[in-house]
């Protein structure tokens, strides 16, 4: 819960300093949503990439001439495949609350960098005509940083693609070396102008 509250802290604090600068700013606050694939792996000899979905909204705040905030409220389907047996799929299903500093380049192609907050909602294998619910053997929070780029084609409609390196381990009580999410992201963005 205290780590639900810090990152909600720092998204709201981070949305009232950047709204703040944006008055300043001749560009307003654009809201929109993304949604695209994920290929993700958990950091763990035994397991192979695996394709899932993200989807959710984003508020990009201009911070200054080149410079914007973008914090998130994403769905994002992670986990793994078994290397011994492609059947077998780890599902790890999270509310992700990335905040990305952008910086543009051109006007339509920016890189970003940025911390990303995960909250598990579901963590289920299914295999060979199972489903075994593991929720209780993962831990709720997962922090990892992206590190990304996109292009807007026209001021809505825009590609991104963005990896996030896990940082926490997401497996209670593991003995051995940390297991981390780490996810390739490649998607669409619409900004509502």
């Amino acid at each position: 819960m205290k780590k639900l509250l810090l990152a909600l802290a720092v998204t709201a604090g981070t949305l009232v300093f950047a709204q703040e600068k944006a008055k300043s700013s001749s560009s307003p606050i654009a809201f929109g949503v993304k949604a695209g694939l994920n290929i993700a792996q958990v950091s763990s000899n035994d397991s192979e990439a695996k394709a899932g979905f993200y989807g959710g909204v984003f508020a990009n705040i201009p911070v200054a001439s080149s410079f914007s905030v973008q914090p998130e409220v994403l769905y994002n389907g992670l986990g793994a495949k078994s290397s011994y047996n492609s059947d077998v799929k780890l599902n790890l299903d999270y509310i992700s609350v990335p905040v990305m500093l952008q910086y543009n380049l051109i006007p339509k192609l920016y890189v970003e960098a940025g911390p990303q907050f995960g909250f598990l909602i579901n963590a289920k294998i299914k295999g060979n005509g199972a489903t075994v619910d593991v929720k209780d053997n993962h831990k709720g929070f997962d922090f990892g940083v992206g590190l990304g780029a996109g292009y807007y084609f026209t001021p809505n409609i825009g590609v991104n693609a963005r990896f996030t390196a896990g940082i926490s381990d997401v497996v209670k009580n593991h003995t051995g070396s940390a297991i981390r999410n780490n996810a390739f992201q490649v998607g669409l963005a619409y900004k509502f102008k």
